[in-house]
Parts: C-alpha cells; sequence; structure tokens
C-alpha cells in the first residue's frame, strides 16, 4: 500500500523546491527592509472569526473553508486567509499605535485544484495597523511591488482601485444593485444570487465580465474624504517610481476591504488566474472582531503562483560537492568548516568510491567539485572553466572572489 498526499495538496522536493527556498528567503529581506517584523499566529483559529472578518456572502466562507469541530466540540477553522488572524492578535496584544508585522505560512480553501491553485497554498503578507493615512497605503502598495520585481515575476501590472467606505458605498451599492437587475438575464446563476445580498461581488465574477463592461463605477460615486484619499494614493505611489494602471472593476474576494483595493498581476502567467497578490485597506475589520476602531491596511502574495511565474531556476542548490580520497570521516571535518565557512556544500558519507562520489557531483549538476586528498595538502577545486589548487584555509575566500 502507498499514500499519496491529499488532492490539491503538493510534496516539493530538490531542484523545484530551491524556487520556494528563495523567493521565501527573498521575502524575509525586503519585507525587513520595509520594518515588517515577523508575525505568526495559528494555522487553526474559531470559524466565527473567519465568517465576521472575510463575510457571510463571499465564496471562502460559503465554499472553501475546512471548517469542523474539535473534541471541545468548538468549531474550528483551518485559516484560509491571513489578515483576520493578524489583526485578531493584535487587538489581543493590547498594542497601542501603529504597527507593522509580516507573516509566511500555508493556508487552506476547498477548490478545484489547478495550476496554480491548490487547496493547501502558501502565502506572505504583510499587515499595517492603526494608521490611516495615504502614505501607509503607498509604502505597503510599493513593497508587494518591489518584492514581486525582485523575485523575477515576469510582466508585471499593478492595479488600483477604490471602494469607497460606509459613507459613500451604501449609495454605491444602491446604484450598482439597479444597474444589475436591468442585466439580470444575461447574469450567471451566481451573480444573479448576489444582486439583493452582495452586488459588490457580482464585479468579481469572471465569467460576467463582459455584461459588466458599461457598470456604474465606485470612483465616480466616492464621498469628498475617499476620493482626496484615492487621489493621495496615487499620487504618492506615482512618485515612488511604481507603474499602475486604474482597475475600476476591482474588488478582491473579501468583505471587509474599504478604500485603496489592489492587486499584483503577472500578465504572462498561464494559468486560470494571473492574479500573484493582492490587498487593500480595511479600516473597520476591528471593529467587526470587536475591538476598538483601528485602521489599516496589507496585501498577502502567493508563493505558487510567483513560483509558476519565475519558472524552475537553472542553478543548482549547492555551490559545491567535495569528493574526499581519504573516507567520509575526513569529508564530515573538512566539509564542517567550508560550511561555518558560508560555503554551501555537501558531501557522501557512505564511504563510496571516488568514482561513484564523482558520478554523484554530476547527477547534482554542481558548478564546482572540491578533492580532498589528505591532511596538508591543497583542495583540488575543479569547474568547468580549469582547475587549481587553493589550499584548505583559503577556499571560503575563493567562493567570494568567485562570486
Amino acid at each position: 500500500m502507498t499514500f499519496q498526499p491529499p488532492k490539491g495538496t503538493d510534496d516539493l522536493m530538490a531542484p523545484q523546491s530551491q524556487a520556494w527556498r528563495e523567493v521565501l528567503s527573498l521575502w524575509d529581506e525586503w519585507s525587513g527592509r520595509y520594518g515588517f517584523p515577523l508575525v505568526m499566529t495559528p494555522v487553526l483559529e474559531s470559524t466565527e472569526l473567519f465568517r465576521r472578518a472575510v463575510g457571510d456572502t463571499t465564496e471562502v466562507v460559503t465554499k472553501q473553508m475546512y471548517t469542523f469541530e474539535d473534541r471541545g466540540g468548538r468549531s474550528v477553522t483551518l485559516r484560509p486567509e491571513g489578515t483576520a488572524g493578524v489583526v485578531r492578535a493584535y487587538l489581543n496584544s493590547g498594542h497601542q499605535g501603529a504597527w507593522k508585522g509580516a507573516y509566511s505560512g500555508p493556508f487552506f480553501r476547498y477548490e478545484r485544484p489547478q495550476g496554480g491553485r491548490r487547496r493547501q497554498f502558501w502565502q506572505v503578507g504583510v499587515e499595517y495597523l492603526d494608521v490611516e493615512g495615504p502614505a501607509a497605503d503607498a509604502e505597503v502598495v510599493e513593497l508587494g511591488y518591489r518584492y514581486l520585481e525582485s523575485a523575477g515575476v515576469p510582466n508585471l501590472e499593478l492595479l488600483i482601485n477604490s471602494l469607497g467606505d460606509s459613507e459613500c458605498r451604501p449609495g454605491y451599492v444602491a446604484v450598482l444593485r439597479e444597474y444589475l437587475r436591468g442585466k439580470e438575464a444575461k447574469l450567471g446563476e451566481d451573480s444573479i444570487g448576489l444582486i439583493d445580498v452582495n452586488p459588490l461581488r457580482v464585479l468579481d465574477s469572471k465569467a460576467d465580465q463582459p455584461v459588466l463592461v458599461d457598470a456604474p463605477r465606485m470612483v465616480d460615486n466616492l464621498c469628498d474624504a475617499c476620493s482626496r484619499h484615492f487621489e493621495a494614493v496615487k499620487t504618492l505611489v506615482e512618485g515612488l517610481g511604481v507603474p499602475f494602471t486604474e482597475d475600476h472593476g476591482l474588488v478582491r474576494g473579501l468583505d471587509y476591504y474599504t478604500r485603496t483595493t489592489f492587486e499584483y498581476v503577472g500578465r504572462q502567467l498561464d494559468t486560470a488566474q494571473n492574479a500573484v497578490g493582492g490587498g487593500g485597506r480595511y479600516d473597520g475589520l476591528a471593529e467587526t472582531l470587536g475591538g476598538r476602531p483601528t485602521p489599516g491596511v496589507g496585501f498577502a502574495l502567493g508563493i505558487d503562483r510567483i513560483v509558476l511565474s519565475v519558472g524552475e531556476l537553472d542553478r543548482p542548490y549547492l555551490e559545491a560537492y567535495l569528493v574526499s580520497e581519504t573516507g567520509p570521516e575526513d569529508a564530515l571535518q573538512v566539509a564542517s568548516r567550508l560550511r561555518r565557512d558560508g560555503v554551501n556544500v555537501d558531501f557522501d558519507s557512505e564511504g563510496r568510491s571516488v568514482k561513484a562520489q564523482f558520478r554523484a557531483a554530476r547527477r547534482i549538476d554542481v558548478a564546482v567539485t572540491l578533492v580532498w586528498k589528505g591532511e596538508g595538502e591543497p583542495i583540488d577545486v575543479q569547474t568547468k572553466g580549469g582547475r587549481q589548487d587553493v589550499p584548505l584555509e583559503e577556499v571560503s575566500d575563493w567562493f567570494k572572489e568567485r562570486t
């Protein structure tokens, strides 16, 4: 009998996993540059947290959550998104004033598995809480763009919209609902069911986009405060040198967004969904969760789709392979020294022949093979460009100079 991973989940191993390691390491670097320290929340949360935060009418809550009763009879859910848990953690901490947090980890949604859409998927993201000004929106938007740009996502595009707030959105919803009723005969069944419940969700329907080309725009119905905020965000983002396109149909898939909403798209990504991430402002979310008024803005990025966009790496996961002519015990000592000096190196611990060790190096396709001949002997450094003898104590410097 053999066991397979559950449908919609994957095993990731080298060499494919090397791309994941690199984009995740890059995320730690970029989020740190912008002053977002790591925050870690449970994979399992109260079901009610997501019902309140994400919205009862969203597909995430109605169709996609992994929800069950634990042994204490409590309804719990594997987290389908990250913002609700981070905001809950912030409120529980008692922190006052502006706060930043970056997260990274697995999330879960029961969807039909396809390219770029898995039931267990990996997201990274940030939340910037207790901040209202448009500069916070622009900073968050730029971080996501710079990270994706650095990761090498091809044909990257940033889409931006505003969804207004509790003052101006109700008027727009009424206008939109009336418009959708006039188009009801041409809309899909799911969209028709949302007209009275949550008409904004209809704008998120990919299948109905041809019907919605002349739909009323939220941007034309913004109150003065929301309009000023949106114009300021766009001006700041443009001043940062980040190109963007206004997309007046962009609403994202969660109910907590207010004002700024944005999405990063990889136009070269050949999947049903080419968005690699997105986010927005959610000024009323903390109150929905029973906390004090705490405005915030953030985003989440899908590592699965980022890796698909970037493609497999054309380099091995090791810098070097150590071949020992004197046995694995000596190789262990030499490899340990090189590793402490910063060299990514591996060796054969089974004591196989030198010929077999060279075959192992070729299978890994390392750029450098290091041959250990014995105590007091220099390392025989072999590359495709030739070979040279380098004293053991100078090998790490040789690698630094090479790069």
